[in-house]
């Protein structure tokens, strides 16, 4: 017999895990299902970032991202409080190394204080070598309340609240299928079929939060591709525990003009006292594709043969191949990181981990700057959310994500 829930919420990574959570507070009488592919929660994009609490300095004055960043980065702080979570506020510095970046340093301070961001200022040579003694600049921007935390730690403690509350998690369920049988089930007309664990679940509505597939999800409830999900695998660097002093908090570059692929390599440190450097952003040939062995030909000929992708690399080849040969020629990379600490030792730096970055792009080649929520079909209009859009600063904002979801779900289905 299928499981019947009132609210299904695949995907449980930690937008999945905090939409679910969400539902079971605000409408406790709601039976929720979280549907997880893995045989864990946040098992790829959740468990496989720098661990920064963003504070919204880089998003666009009133967007989504702008508005439920600094509201997801509040309501953190008190949750890891509550559930004594460890973080810790070091800091953030981004910072212009030369003359041409300081306009562009400019303009991002207007919109960090357009977007409300706390205590944040411009520091010139003497404060960055006071906050950060061995990096060098001619500018800077300080935010001062940016810090660290293990977001996959807190997508568990998500998930385990969750289910204390009376949620259900399935685990090992990839979702293949998802139909409308209201001849079947009246009441759960929604189904949502796996053929790897040969089971199907009923539901009455349906928010999808699928994060490196969340196109694929749209798509099986008559929704567009676009915008289609790129993967690209950011590799980072591990500086050696004996030089750890160097950095004392997060030094992150000025965004480059005219909207890079990505925002830069950075110095970023852990909760475990390690500090990482990067990452680059390579193509990678598999959604899930963490190192260059990891190859999918299906996930390959869906890259190639989209048009959006095909017009983003006539814009973006060079950068393309330049993040491609730092890949292998790890002194490039160190070469990037020491414009902003110049006594970083080459020698004191390897291979690290890696994570896959769900990158949308538009059919034009545009990449989507903002968060992304869309309902599926004409069919599904009034049973389905997705999330089409929501990485970084998706954990920072994911308990704003989740109360925008479940609200907007109130606000649409009457529930």
């Amino acid at each position: 017999m299928s499981k019947c829930f009132d609210v299904a919420v695949v995907g449980g990574g930690i937008v999945g895990c905090a939409t679910a959570r969400a539902l079971r507070r605000v409408v406790p009488a709601l039976n929720v299902g979280l549907l997880e592919k893995e045989e864990r929660v946040g098992a790829h994009q959740s468990g496989h970032n720098s661990g920064v609490v963003h504070m919204g300095l880089y998003y666009k004055p009133g967007s989504l991202k702008a508005k439920l960043c600094l509201q997801g980065a509040h309501k953190a702080f008190d949750y890891f409080k509550q559930n004594n979570i460890p973080f810790r506020r070091c800091g953030k510095l981004v910072v212009a190394v030369d003359n041409s970046e300081v306009p562009r340093l400019h303009q991002l301070y207007e919109n960090s204080v357009t977007n409300g961001v706390p205590d944040v200022r411009l520091v010139g040579p003497e404060e960055i070598s006071r906050i950060e003694p061995n990096c060098r600049g001619v500018e800077a921007i300080h935010s001062p309340w940016t810090s660290i935390v293990d977001w996959g730690q807190v997508t568990g403690v998500y998930a385990a609240e969750f289910t204390a509350n009376g949620g259900t998690i399935l685990t090992g369920f990839p979702v293949d299928s998802i139909s409308m049988r209201p001849w079947e089930n009246e009441q759960f007309p929604l189904r949502i079929a796996s053929k790897r664990c040969g089971g199907e679940v009923r539901a009455r509505y349906l928010i999808t939060c699928g994060g490196l597939h969340s196109d694929r999800l749209s798509v099986m409830t008559g929704g567009s591709e676009q915008p289609k999900i790129i993967p690209f695998r950011g590799e980072y660097l591990v500086l050696d525990r004996s030089y750890s002093e160097l950095i004392k908090g997060n030094i992150y570059p000025v965004p480059a003009p005219g909207g890079a692929t990505f925002l830069g390599v950075h110095f970023t440190p852990r909760m475990d006292g390690s500090i990482w450097l990067g990452p680059n952003a390579v193509l990678a040939a598999k959604r899930e594709g963490y190192t260059h062995s990891d190859v999918d030909l299906s996930d390959v000929t869906e890259t190639l043969c989209y048009p959006g992708f095909l017009r983003l690399v006539s814009r973006s080849l060079g950068q393309g191949v330049e993040e491609l040969v730092s890949s292998f020629l790890t002194g490039r990379q160190v070469k990037k990181l020491q414009r902003y600490v110049p006594s970083l030792p080459k020698h004191a730096v390897r291979k690290g981990p890696a994570g896959v970055r769900a990158q949308a792009v538009w059919g034009d080649g545009s990449l989507v700057d903002d968060f992304v929520f869309d309902n599926g079909g004409a069919a599904f209009d009034d049973r389905v959310i997705h999330v089409r859009n929501a990485p970084s600063p998706g954990a920072t904002s994911s308990l704003a994500i989740a109360n925008h979801l479940v609200y907007k779900m109130r606000d649409q289905f009457h529930i």
